[in-house]
């Protein structure tokens, strides 16, 4: 076996096949787009580039025939509560079943690191945000992934665990009907915030992107400054992000609430674009996005994921979430544009999202775990991720 780092167009390539070559004749799975593979690489188009750097890999087999792949980044903005020393990241893994493949792939991950500065590695992870390409499968394979989802072999859990990893933390990801009725206490807090009149809730308009965005960067840095992990944003990216989106966006699930026109929370969903990406095989290019206009057109997603959830710290303990789910279902509910609904993945760690999804009637449907290989254990013991402490909320 052979190593060798991603620097030609040749390597790339191979890079990119290879996760379509382990995961051969599964009907579940959907090839990801190349071009945005490709741009988490290009320090032109990643704006992560300004706090660290990264490195890609491909195994090939003694006859040249390629085996494996990995990617090792750095970003001193990728913080976790509790950690006292640098964690690097490795992501993008994907290996035949084979242990020396798979141990050849870390060690290089973990030498690169090392040299970088790095006491420890977690993965497989994303170079960017956290919604993407985060987490290693490990039930939940007999179905097809939403956009954005990692996806991957079941043995893969074996190579992780052989080679050293141990359990970060778990993700969970929930699912429910659109039109499944909610639990009784949504329409009764919605019934209570619809008598005061600086209460409201409303989707948000295409007209006004760049009110829209401001709101989200608002909620967002609200609700996540608690969790220290540098998440901040700005709006213009989220303007940014929203004019991305512009394609496949449903205004109709863009909620925000609001208290005296001040936003204090959001729920933010989009039509699963994996459903058009699936006949697409990594291309998207002018045919790819006619095709997904039309498809658009036709009704022909009927599956909407979590984007982003989201609530002021000052105003989680008053039901304002159920008023604006609430309102947001009597837009969306019996009207036959969607089925169901998967919610973006939560972390064990946080279980006040987690009780969330559960009140709203939801099922388990897959489950990932971000993995953690520390270097020296007898200098950092390990220790899994510690549980979101949730300050006193006052109202």
């Amino acid at each position: 076996m052979q190593i060798f780092e991603v620097t030609s167009a040749s390597l790339e390539k191979d890079f990119l096949q290879i996760n379509v070559t382990v995961n051969a004749g599964n009907p579940y799975y959907i090839r990801p787009l190349d071009n945005e593979v490709k741009d988490i690489f290009d320090k032109s188009k990643n704006k992560n580039y300004k706090y660290g750097d990264t490195k890609r890999w491909v195994l090939k087999d003694d006859i040249g025939k390629t085996i494996g792949r990995i990617a090792a980044f750095t970003n001193s903005h990728y913080i976790n509560k509790g950690t006292e020393f640098t964690t690097g990241c490795v992501g993008f893994f994907d290996c035949i079943y084979n242990q020396a493949a798979a141990n050849l792939l870390f060690d290089t991950g973990k030498a690169w690191l090392q040299s970088q500065g790095c006491e420890a590695m977690d993965g497989p992870v994303n170079f960017g945000d956290r919604d993407k390409n985060w987490g290693l499968l490990v039930e939940g394979f007999n179905e097809e992934p939403a956009y954005g989802m990692a996806y991957n072999p079941p043995y893969y859990e074996a190579l992780f665990t052989a080679y050293g990893f141990k359990n970060y933390y778990n993700q969970y990801y929930y699912r429910m009907e659109v039109d499944a009725p909610l639990p009784p206490r949504f329409p009764e807090r919605h019934a209570k915030f619809k008598t005061k009149p600086d209460y409201a809730a409303r989707h948000a308009s295409l007209d006004d992107l760049e009110k829209y965005a401001l709101d989200f960067a608002t909620v967002y840095n609200a609700a996540w400054a608690q969790h220290g992990e540098a998440k901040e944003i700005s709006k213009e990216q989220v303007i940014k992000l929203f004019n991305t989106m512009k394609p496949i966006i449903d205004v109709r699930t863009v909620w925000f609430a609001y208290y005296k026109d001040e936003p204090i929370a959001m729920s933010i969903h989009i039509p699963d674009v994996n459903q058009y990406f699936k006949h697409f095989n990594g291309k998207f290019g002018l045919i790819e996005k006619l095709r997904l206009l039309w498809m658009k057109k036709t009704g022909q997603c009927k599956k909407l994921v979590g984007l982003a959830f989201g609530v002021v710290p000052k105003y989680q303990a008053l039901g304002i979430d159920s008023f604006m789910i609430y309102e947001s279902a009597l837009v969306i509910q019996n009207k036959g544009w969607y089925n169901s609904y998967e919610m973006g993945w939560a972390g064990d760690w946080n279980p006040k999202m987690i009780n969330i999804y559960k009140s709203l009637g939801g099922i388990q449907s897959r489950h990932m775990i971000t993995w953690r290989y520390i270097f020296d254990e007898t200098k950092h013991p390990f220790e899994r991720h510690p549980e979101m402490q949730y300050g006193k909320v006052s109202g």
